[in-house]
């Protein structure tokens, strides 16, 4: 009788990633070669773009491009992708979405990629890292005698305030969000400010803006009817952090998101020691 002979495989081996955070944290992980195809968004890491072919945007793909690569999986974000991942399931294509909104949530999506890939204990080695970063801020700015109200910006028209994992690493950071009843709303939507009064109104220390992939114009919110008198605009605190860094739910936004937030609570409360 012939052995039985099954191939175990360590997870899938080519893996389509429609949105960079993915892509990010296999390369750090050390298993990019298993990436057959990114985002067309994708920047982080810079290489990737010259390696991988790209197929998709956010709200659109190639699908004859993807099934031309033969994945095994293909790794998405969000209700936003759903039609593709349906279109791609219907085609007989392993389809992973994601739906990370939280930074807990950020860190669980990582570990289930490592497990996946085979690099689970390397995935829980580099996640601690980020965790210990995380917590010497924290550790840092709960020693501030006053926190600065932050107004982080995602959008300008129409206002659009920060998604739930950008709210609490300004809190991780050392600054209280101007609109945390609305950081819980998963859809940006959901997160628009109508009236820029309000905002105005809530008068915040330090304005944060991360346009989705457009240039922030600090000029031009300096420049709002009533926003004169805005401690952030009177200082002249007005900062931005690139969506690539703060708006993926990745590595990214863990790291250097993270970090950059920081730098700007702490230069604010040296100069209101």
């Amino acid at each position: 009788m012939t052995p039985l002979t099954i191939d175990i495989t360590r997870g899938p081996q080519r893996i389509v990633c429609l949105t960079e955070e993915t892509t990010e944290w296999l390369y750090l992980l050390g298993e990019e070669a298993r990436i057959v195809g990114i985002s067309g968004y994708t920047v982080r890491p810079r290489r990737a773009r010259e390696e991988k072919p790209k197929v998709s945007a956010f709200l659109n793909a190639r699908i004859d491009r993807i099934l031309e690569l033969r994945p095994d999986c293909v790794f998405g974000f969000s209700d936003l992708q759903a039609d593709i991942a349906a279109e791609l399931v219907r085609k007989g294509v392993q389809v992973t979405i994601f739906n990370q909104r939280s930074v807990a949530e950020i860190f669980s999506m990582m570990y289930q990629v490592a497990a996946m890939v085979g690099q689970a204990q390397r995935g829980l080695a580099l996640m601690e890292t980020m965790r210990e970063r995380l917590a010497a801020m924290a550790a840092e700015a709960s020693a501030l005698p006053r926190r600065p109200k932050v107004f982080f910006e995602e959008w300008d028209e129409p206002h659009i305030s920060a998604i739930r994992w950008v709210s609490e690493l300004v809190s991780i950071a050392g600054g209280d969000d101007c609109f945390p009843e609305l950081a819980a709303q998963p859809l940006g939507k959901d997160r628009i400010i109508a009236d820029g009064a309000e905002i105005a109104r809530r008068n915040p220390d330090i304005i944060v803006g991360s346009w989705c992939g457009k240039k922030f114009r600090p000029e031009k919110v300096a420049a709002r009817a009533g926003w004169d008198k805005v401690n952030a605009v009177r200082e002249g605190r007005l900062f931005e952090i690139k969506s690539a860094d703060i708006l993926q739910p990745g590595p990214a936004a863990l790291t250097d998101g993270a970090q950059q937030l920081h730098r700007i609570v702490m230069e604010w409360a040296a100069a209101h020691g």
